[in-house]
């Protein structure tokens, strides 16, 4: 099967490429040239974009549905916790994935991560949404929370 990059893989794509269990979400590219750094691998900070944009990619196409009608709230990280496991090189293939592991209120615990074969780096951050004018903390909608429980396997946690 050949991998579809910058597109949502498919639960069968992701298997077919080694991911151990299919996610919500996961999405394939390269490595390039301009994430490298002098030692030849993938700077860290290439990680954290890589994350970032497939968390954006997620929050565009499977949260914000639950917003319509309202004031979108503003999408925060709180805090992440990143490990790196194995250095990437130029060219690399990786696929960057993301699930909703649990959630509260107002805010939910993320886990993602890039696989290469082989896992290469994790990310577990917790997000929260907070009011359009970022005062205080935005309840996630009723139908948001049946999601996570559906289709992330998340747990609710308080």
């Amino acid at each position: 099967m050949d991998l579809r990059y910058l597109t949502p893989l498919s639960p069968e794509e992701q298997l077919s490429q080694g991911l151990p269990t299919p996610v919500p979400m996961a999405m394939a590219d390269r490595v390039r040239f301009s994430e490298i750094d002098i030692l030849q691998h993938v700077n860290n900070k290439a990680y954290l974009d890589w994350f970032e944009a497939l968390r954006v990619h997620y929050y565009n196409s499977l949260f914000r549905k639950h917003f319509d009608g309202d004031a979108q709230p503003r999408h925060v990280v709180r805090n992440a916790d990143i490990h790196y496991v194995r250095e990437m090189v130029l060219g690399e293939t990786y696929i960057t994935t993301a699930r909703v592991l649990s959630f509260r209120r107002t805010s939910y615990t993320i886990e993602q991560q890039i696989w290469s074969g082989d896992l290469r780096a994790t990310m577990r951050g917790v997000m929260v949404f907070r009011s359009h004018d970022g005062t205080a903390g935005y309840p996630i909608p009723d139908s948001l929370r049946q999601q996570f429980r559906d289709i992330d396997k998340a747990e609710e946690i308080g």
